[in-house]
C-alpha cells in the first residue's frame, strides 16, 4: 500500500461515505473498516456500497465476543456508572472499535486513520485517544474538525448535494429526528428534537426495550451466577432456559430485559469536551447485571475493601467516559478492580418485571452473611456489652464539637 492509505472507521451511512470521497478526492487510498459490535446493520451490503464507492478495501471485524469478554465485564466487575446513571455503553465500545482499527491499519501499513464523529462529542475523544495509545506515529483525519470540510459542509442539505453529484446513494427512508448509535450493550438517542431537554420522547425512539407501562407478562424469574465478578451462567428459573456462553448470555439477558420494559434513562450528563447534552439510553442486560452484581458483592466483599472499591469504580467510570481506556492510570485502576473481585462468587436470584429488577435472594461459598452473628435470637459469637464502649468511644468526638460550638457562640 502506499503512504497515502488511509483506514476509515466506515459505518456505511451518508456522513462516512460522503467522507470516504472525499478522502478520495484528497489522494488517499481508502480502506474502510466497519466492526461489528452487535448492531443491526447489513455488514454485506455496506461492503458493496464502500466498494461502488472506491474504498479499495473493506475490512469487516465481528468484535462482539471481545466486547463482551475484555470491556463489558469489566464495566459490571467495576460497577462502572458516570455521574451516577449512565452505564457507558457508547463508552465502552469506543476502544474495543479503536483496537480494530489499529489493528486493520498495521496490517495494511496506512499511517492514517480517519472517523466521523464531531467536533463537539466525546467519541472523537476516545477514538483519537484510543488510537494515538495504540499506534503512536499514526495521524489522526478528523474531517468535521477541518474547516475545508466544515465549511464546505455546513449542514445536511450540502451533504446530500454532494452525495447527489457523486453517485451516494441517498437514504431511502426518511432519517429518525434524532441520532442514533447501537451496540450489543445498548442504544443511545440524542440531537435532533431531543436537543430540546423538555421534549419528551416518542414512545417510536425506543428500539430495544418494551414500553413499561404497557407489558402484561409475567415476572421473569432469572438466576445470575457470578465468578470473580464475572457472570457465567444465567438460568430463567420457570422457561429452564440456560445460558454460559459469555455473548449468548448477554444478549439472551437483553431479550429478557428488553420485553420487561428494562434500562430507559432519559438524562442530562456532561460530556468531557465541556458542554452538557441530553441523552436518552436503552440498557437491558447491562440494567439487570449492574443489580445484580451490587447484591453479589456487597454480600461477599469486606465493608471497607467495598468502601475502596467503589471510589475506584467512580475513577474507573471518569476514566472510560473521557476515552482513557488505554492509559496508565486506567491501566492501573482495571488491575485493582479485578483484584478486589477475588471471592466475589455466588448466584442472584431475581424477578424481572415491567421496567425493575426485584432482588429476591442470593448465595455464596463465600458469603460474609452470618446468620448466627446477626440473628435477634441467637447471641452467637457477640457480647453485646462490648457495644457500650464501642459507642463510647465513637461519640467523643461528636461531644468535642458540641463543646467547640458552645464556645464559638
Amino acid at each position: 500500500m502506499s503512504a497515502k492509505t488511509v483506514v476509515l472507521a466506515y459505518s456505511g451511512g451518508l456522513d462516512t461515505s460522503c467522507i470516504l470521497v472525499w478522502l478520495k478526492e484528497k489522494g488517499f487510498n481508502v480502506i474502510a473498516f466497519m466492526s461489528n459490535v452487535g448492531q443491526e446493520e447489513d455488514f454485506e451490503a455496506a461492503r458493496k456500497k464502500a466498494i461502488d464507492l472506491g474504498a479499495k478495501k473493506v475490512v469487516i471485524l465481528d468484535q462482539r465476543k471481545e466486547f463482551v469478554d475484555e470491556f463489558i465485564w469489566l464495566g459490571v466487575q467495576a460497577n462502572a456508572m458516570y455521574e451516577d446513571r449512565y452505564l457507558m455503553g457508547t463508552a465502552f465500545a469506543r476502544p474495543c472499535i479503536a483496537r480494530g482499527l489499529v489493528e486493520a491499519a498495521k496490517a495494511e501499513g496506512a499511517q492514517f486513520i480517519s472517523h466521523g464523529a464531531t467536533g463537539k462529542g466525546n467519541d472523537q475523544i476516545r477514538f483519537e485517544l484510543s488510537c494515538y495509545a495504540l499506534y503512536p506515529e499514526v495521524e489522526l483525519i478528523s474531517p468535521w474538525r477541518m474547516p475545508e470540510f466544515f465549511n464546505r459542509f455546513k449542514g445536511r442539505q450540502d451533504l446530500f448535494d454532494y452525495a447527489k453529484a457523486n453517485g451516494i446513494p441517498l437514504p431511502v427512508t426518511p432519517k429518525s429526528p434524532w441520532s442514533m448509535d447501537a451496540n450489543l450493550m445498548h442504544i443511545s438517542y440524542e440531537s435532533g428534537i431531543l436537543e430540546d431537554p423538555q421534549q419528551e420522547a416518542p414512545e417510536s425512539l425506543y428500539q430495544m426495550t418494551k414500553d413499561p407501562t404497557k407489558i402484561e407478562l409475567k415476572p421473569d424469574r432469572l438466576e445470575v451466577e457470578f465468578k470473580r465478578g464475572i457472570p457465567v451462567r444465567v438460568k430463567h428459573l420457570d422457561e429452564g432456559v440456560e445460558k454460559t456462553d459469555s455473548l449468548e448470555l448477554y444478549l439472551y439477558l437483553n431479550e429478557i430485559g428488553g420485553r420487561q420494559g428494562i434500562g430507559r434513562i432519559d438524562i442530562v450528563e456532561n460530556r468531557f469536551i465541556g458542554m452538557k447534552s441530553r441523552g436518552i439510553y436503552e440498557t437491558p442486560a447491562g440494567t439487570i447485571l449492574y443489580q445484580a452484581h451490587l447484591d453479589i458483592e456487597n454480600f461477599t466483599m469486606d465493608r471497607e475493601l467495598r468502601k475502596v472499591k467503589s471510589k475506584l469504580a467512580m475513577e474507573f467510570s471518569e476514566q472510560v467516559y473521557r476515552g482513557f481506556w488505554y492509559s496508565p492510570e486506567c491501566d492501573f485502576t482495571r488491575h485493582c478492580i479485578d483484584r478486589s473481585q477475588n471471592g466475589v462468587d455466588g448466584v442472584v436470584t431475581m424477578n424481572i418485571y415491567r421496567g425493575c429488577v426485584y432482588i429476591v435472594g442470593r448465595r455464596s461459598p463465600y458469603s460474609l452473611y452470618n446468620q448466627e452473628l446477626v440473628s435477634m435470637d441467637v447471641q452467637g459469637d457477640y457480647d453485646p456489652e462490648d457495644a457500650a464502649g464501642f459507642i463510647k468511644v465513637n461519640a467523643l468526638r461528636l461531644k468535642e464539637f458540641q463543646r467547640l460550638r458552645q464556645l464559638q457562640k
